[in-house]
């Protein structure tokens, strides 16, 4: 058996956590600089409130309606989901976390929960049903809400569970969990009957697996429903669809498990990108920017233990402002000996940027992408690039900045590229977090000293 569990409505519990006034109120969360709603509550979804919206929208269409609005707290939501996994892993065998707000659990040799004793197991009835029997030796259900009511009781934080025999029904049951509240926040499809119950309820378009193109592909061939997609033959569907992935989920909504397990994948590419607050047109703000988001792609390259071979850069125009010069560059540079040290990513994507960058353009957006990821241990060295000595002393470092970020809270300790001049060139520099717009932003209680909160 396989489980997922998914943080309901993730950013907006979050925020709810330390305001639970606002419980059963509508509540919305934005994009990066206050663009657009990307998540939202039961409450403002049953208002009408569709992902997507611009703020500048939200009232004009909803000027009656008392919306609370929060600008993305990444640091927030990264740490309270953090710990949600880290009782995940206290409670199963094993998992693997897909997202930042899901999770997945291989149930394989949970013989704990075993409600029978040797006795009763021996007293069995052989004639019963592969459904009977696994109800009678595991209880899985409870096992889930148990799990639902540590997690909302030690984090504050509302989960939905899927069980299933693979990881595509599991996403399913999840959905139902959420869905329906006589489930109790865990769902299981443990036999065909529930399968195709199941199947026949959810539309082809939320199929795990199944991106807009493919729906929209099935729907012109009839499927409506995952129970429609799953009843063709596979053969039908290898040479209609030519997807190996595809194959793999049909698959699995019959029943098979054949998705990979992803307990040890590591991501073959890994991006940051954002959309300025703003045009750009200097070529320091701009380095600025990009110095950010090469830290943190180096940040996440540290995370699961991996290094970058090539770090890419591209910067845009905006596709809107037809007004204004259209632009659009990217290039990339490989590292002699592949790295992971902020220091050695952020001065490639600067020698990057300094290739790309173009006078006289006003940029919109920016990002940088590093490539050619492999295990950190052992990093292949380039005969004329040996300088163990450096490269472990940048470690070292990284170890310290990191270790004192997550003490002290992020951009604590930066290095000089990612620092924002002020106005006039006066003052001290800022970091990245304060150059965002962000006019609706929580407090970080869970990571930041300053913002520790303090009882009456």
């Amino acid at each position: 058996m396989y489980g997922i569990i998914d943080c309901d409505n993730c950013y907006v519990s979050c925020e709810r956590v330390f305001r639970p006034d606002l419980e059963g109120k509508p509540v919305v969360v934005l994009s990066n600089n206050d663009g657009c709603v990307v998540a939202r509550s039961n409450e403002a979804k049953a208002l009408g409130v569709k992902e997507g919206t611009p703020y500048f929208i939200l009232a004009e269409q909803f000027g009656n309606e008392k919306i609370a609005v929060f600008s993305s707290n990444y640091e927030l939501y990264g740490d309270l989901t953090g710990r949600v996994v880290s009782i995940i892993g206290k409670e199963a065998p094993a998992y693997f976390r897909y997202s930042i707000d899901e999770c997945f659990v291989y149930l394989d040799g949970m013989d704990h929960l075993n409600r029978w004793s040797s006795e009763n197991k021996a007293e069995l009835d052989p004639a019963l049903s592969s459904r009977e029997r696994g109800r009678a030796e595991l209880n899985l259900q409870r096992w889930g809400e148990h799990l639902h009511k540590k997690i909302r009781k030690w984090v504050g934080m509302p989960v939905s569970i899927g069980l299933a025999p693979n990881k595509t029904l599991a996403k399913i049951a999840s959905k139902l969990a959420k869905k329906y509240p006589d489930y109790r926040h865990c769902c299981i499809i443990d036999c065909d009957e529930n399968r195709i119950a199941a199947l026949k309820w959810l539309p082809v378009d939320d199929v795990w697996g199944i991106g807009r193109r493919y729906a929209e592909k099935l729907h012109a061939l009839g499927c409506q429903t995952a129970y429609d997609f799953a009843q063709h033959h596979k053969t039908w569907v290898r040479q209609t669809f030519n997807n190996i992935n595809i194959v793999r989920t049909w698959q699995e909504l019959n029943g098979e498990d054949c998705v990979p397990n992803e307990e040890l994948a590591k991501k073959k590419s890994i991006c940051t990108s954002r959309s300025f607050n703003g045009m750009i047109s200097d070529k320091d703000t701009l380095r600025t920017h990009i110095s950010n988001y090469a830290s943190r792609c180096a940040e996440k390259l540290r995370r699961q233990d991996t290094v970058a071979s090539i770090v890419g850069v591209f910067v845009s125009s905006n596709p809107f402002r037809e007004d204004l010069l259209q632009y659009w560059k990217y290039d990339e540079e490989r590292l002699i000996t592949p790295s992971s040290s902020t220091i050695s990513i952020v001065q490639a994507a600067g020698e990057v940027l300094d290739r790309i960058f173009v006078q006289g353009v006003q940029y919109k957006r920016g990002g940088v992408i590093v490539m050619g990821i492999a295990p950190n241990n052992p990093i292949q060295q380039d005969l004329f690039d040996v300088d163990a000595e450096q490269i472990q002393k940048l470690s070292r470092l990284d170890q310290v900045v990191d270790r004192l970020n997550k003490c002290y809270g992020s951009e604590t300790i930066v290095i000089g590229a990612q620092q924002y001049t002020q106005p006039g060139g006066k003052g001290k520099a800022d970091v990245f977090s304060n150059a965002m717009k962000q006019d609706h932003k929580s407090k970080n209680p869970t990571t930041r000293w300053s913002d520790i909160i303090k009882l009456k």
